[in-house]
C-alpha cells in the first residue's frame, strides 16, 4: 500500500508540461481576441493553434500520466475553435457588406441618369 503511494507521488512530482499547452492557449485566445480584423487574423491565429496541439494531443494520449496541462491544451483547442468560427462569420458579414456597397455603387449611375441630373 505505501509502495503504490510512493510510486504516485513521484509519478505526480516528475510531471512534465505538455510541449506547446501554454502556446495553444495564447494562440487560441488571441484568435478570439483578433477575429474582428476583417477575420484573417483570427483565423490564422486559430489554424496555427489547432496545428500545433495535434502532436501534443498524441503524446499525451500515449501516456497520461507523465504530462501535466492537458486542460490548457483542450481550453486553447476550443478557444481556436470559437476564434475561427467567429472569423469566419465576420469575414463573410464583410464580403456580404462590401458586395452590397458595390451594388449599389453599379446601380448609382442609373439613378442618376433617371432622375436628369
Amino acid at each position: 500500500m505505501e509502495q503504490d503511494i510512493t510510486q504516485q507521488n513521484m509519478i505526480t512530482s516528475s510531471k512534465q508540461m505538455l510541449p506547446n499547452s501554454t502556446a495553444t492557449l495564447v494562440l487560441g485566445i488571441l484568435s478570439i481576441v483578433f477575429c474582428w480584423c476583417y477575420g484573417i487574423i483570427g483565423t490564422t491565429l486559430g489554424i496555427i493553434a489547432l496545428a500545433i496541439s495535434s502532436k501534443s494531443i498524441k503524446m499525451y494520449n500515449e501516456n497520461p500520466f507523465l504530462y501535466d496541462g492537458f486542460g490548457n491544451l483542450k481550453a486553447g483547442r476550443i478557444m481556436a475553435i470559437i476564434g475561427i468560427s467567429l472569423s469566419a462569420i465576420y469575414l463573410v458579414f464583410i464580403i456580404i457588406y462590401i458586395s452590397i456597397i458595390g451594388l449599389a455603387a453599379l446601380s448609382l449611375p442609373n439613378i442618376l441618369d433617371s432622375l436628369n441630373i
